[in-house]
């Protein structure tokens, strides 16, 4: 809890109580004022809660991006692997069909872009 959300939320209270009294002695003014205090110690508490979730969230983030990072980096690992694992058979089908190589290296290549564009997104 900050001073915001601390001093809003007895804005608030303190208008509900001047209005109140406003209520009891007929008093527009005080009714008046009452609700002003309300509003402004409503959205004064709101401000300073806003200011605490930004803060959980900045305390937060950093975790939550080293935890993307780790999936992203074993993502990477596992399509470098099976980039390596289609080479291999392309390699494998040249010894033995000059066209079918081609045709498995072109899928590899393709397979691997794919992945990799799947992991890291566009970039412009």
């Amino acid at each position: 809890m900050n001073k915001h959300e601390i001093h809003g939320g007895a804005r608030y209270v303190g208008g509900k109580i001047e209005k109140t009294v406003g209520d009891v002695v007929e008093s527009r003014d005080w009714q008046v004022a009452g609700v002003v205090d309300q509003v402004a110690g409503g959205a004064e508490n709101l401000y300073g809660r806003a200011q605490s979730v930004a803060s959980d969230v900045a305390e937060t983030a950093p975790g939550v991006i080293e935890h993307a990072r780790e999936k992203t980096s074993d993502a990477l690992h596992q399509a470098a692997d099976e980039v390596r694992v289609r080479a291999d058979s392309a390699a494998q089908a040249v010894r033995g069909n000059e066209g079918v190589a081609i045709a498995a290296a072109t899928a590899a290549g393709l397979i691997g872009y794919a992945l990799a564009w799947l992991i890291h997104g566009r970039r412009d």
